[in-house]
């Protein structure tokens, strides 16, 4: 048989190079501040490419914007009686 095949598996994730893990740290603070500044108490995410979200930075980044369109501060006035 000509040539070689490599078989990949899926379930094996390539290592992150130091620019790719500082990267998905930064992105992970931002998630923390805006969860922290927001009104969600807890959210469940997932991914359509198979790979886990919480490892892609700008899947982890369009987290932390969605939860800055839930501000802590409008939900408490939202929810204070009138009058």
């Amino acid at each position: 048989m000509a040539g070689s095949t490599a078989v990949i598996d899926p379930a094996v994730p390539e290592p992150l190079t130091p620019a790719q893990l500082a990267e998905l740290q930064e992105a992970w603070a931002d998630l923390a501040v805006a969860a922290k500044d927001s009104a969600v108490k807890s959210f469940h995410a997932c991914t359509r490419n198979g790979k886990p979200w919480q490892e892609d930075p700008a899947s982890v980044r369009s987290m932390a914007a969605m939860l800055r369109s839930f501000p802590a501060e409008a939900s408490s006035a939202d929810t204070k009686p009138a009058g």
